[in-house]
């Protein structure tokens, strides 16, 4: 048996309500990665048009008309809700909307489901997309990993392998880490010596009341828009008085909880890292409740991390399966061209193909901002979104290796 993996670092989304009444983005809000800055070199803006002929839209860079497809004349397919993308955020929304009786459609341009997290097989080799990190995924209650508590509600349990430690190079050198707090401690002292212990133990005191306020709600609450309203405080008042003025800092940037506390360059580069690997993004991209629930797992007594037997795709078959489990639908090599839009409401969208699908209840965007907002007609798309996409930076470049090893009679063929 072959296999080759190196994680894939999940861009795990749930839903905003986003624009136009009807429409809404589920990949701006991260499940664990609230806040995407995934920025593309370039985007088409889509020009004017009517509701029923689809025309040309031009590109931001290049002047560049792209034609879109006409609609087919076969019978439009009908559907209460429409998600564009088939990520974690994407997937976990539909199947909890099937879960709950809605019909869903799920359309994805790839031919595999998945989005960041999907995985393929070369040769024999299995793949993943990135790296990953993750935990919690056998938890219940306030303190689980969010997609637990999706795989727990649509009934999709996962195979997980357990594992606590794991080989890290840096330009300071290479050692065996582990998960919890005191191994962690001799790592510093050969990297960064007594500066490093020091800051090290200060930042465990600042996380110890966020990550007990972060466990007090349940992280698929806190978001970092406008519906945490909704979904947070709302709901769960009481617990967010409970964790006092420390509740107010989970949906702010990590970085504000170590700014003028905490200033070794070891540990400042490490929290960056760790950010990384759980966002995309470093510790000024990413909010507090990720890092605190990371802290409230990681860095306890007899901690562990887990993977998912298949890896990160199984996680998403376990998901495709939950929404077709509860009647929904999902469409591979269905490229959406077009978000269908009536009266100021989104009514359906238009395939690539030339087919139409109508929503009786919503759009779901899992996609960037970047590429939700050319599928909205220009008088159509929301200022507040143009500004965001506008003022979002791109990320740094960095490079995936992927390597094949293999696992053949070494008993290393666990995945």
């Amino acid at each position: 048996m072959h296999t080759g993996h190196l994680g894939t670092s999940v861009r795990t989304g749930f839903g905003s309500p986003l624009v136009n009444h009807r429409l809404a983005s589920c990949h701006q809000d991260k499940f664990f990665r609230f806040a995407s800055a995934r920025k593309p070199v370039s985007h088409p803006v889509a020009a004017r048009q009517s509701d029923r002929a689809l025309t040309t839209c031009k590109a931001h860079a290049t002047g560049s008309t792209v034609e879109r497809p006409r609609q087919s004349q076969q019978k439009a397919q009908e559907t209460d809700v429409v998600v564009i993308g088939s990520g974690i955020g994407g997937l976990c929304c539909a199947a909890l909307l099937a879960k709950y009786g809605l019909k869903v459609t799920v359309c994805e341009s790839h031919n595999i489901p998945g989005g960041a997290a999907h995985a393929w097989v070369q040769k024999g080799y299995h793949f993943e997309s990135g790296p990953s990190l993750y935990s919690g995924m056998s938890g219940t209650g306030p303190a689980a990993n969010p997609l637990a508590l999706v795989l727990k509600a649509i009934e999709e349990p996962l195979d997980l392998i357990q594992y606590n430690q794991w080989n890290v190079l840096l330009p300071e050198g290479e050692f065996l880490t582990q998960v919890g707090n005191d191994q962690f401690y001799e790592v510093l002292e050969k990297v960064s010596g007594q500066k490093g212990i020091d800051d090290w133990a200060k930042l465990q005191r600042l996380m110890e009341p966020l990550a007990k306020a972060a466990t007090a709600v349940p992280p698929i609450a806190i978001r970092a828009d406008p519906g945490v309203a909704l979904t947070a405080v709302a709901r769960y008042l009481p617990r967010l008085f409970a964790g006092g003025p420390d509740a107010l800092k989970l949906i702010g940037p990590f970085s504000k909880v170590t700014d003028g506390q905490i200033t070794d360059p070891f540990v400042l580069n490490w929290l960056d890292l760790l950010c990384f690997l759980l966002s995309g993004l470093p510790a000024n991209g990413t909010i507090a409740a990720e890092v605190a629930f990371m802290f409230n797992e990681w860095y306890r007594p007899n901690s562990s991390l887990e993977f998912p037997r298949g890896g990160s795709q199984a996680m998403v078959n376990a998901l495709v399966r939950g929404v077709k489990k509860y009647g929904g639908e999902v469409k591979l090599n269905a490229h959406v061209d077009q978000v269908l839009m009536e009266r100021g409401r989104a009514t359906g969208v238009l395939l690539k193909s030339g087919q139409v699908i109508k929503t009786h209840k919503a759009v779901v965007s899992n996609a960037s901002m970047w590429d939700t907002l050319p599928l909205l007609p220009a008088e159509a798309q929301p200022k507040s979104m143009q500004q965001a996409a506008d003022d979002t930076p791109m990320n740094r470049s960095f490079m995936h290796l992927h390597l094949g090893f293999d696992a053949s009679g070494d008993g290393l063929d666990c995945m």
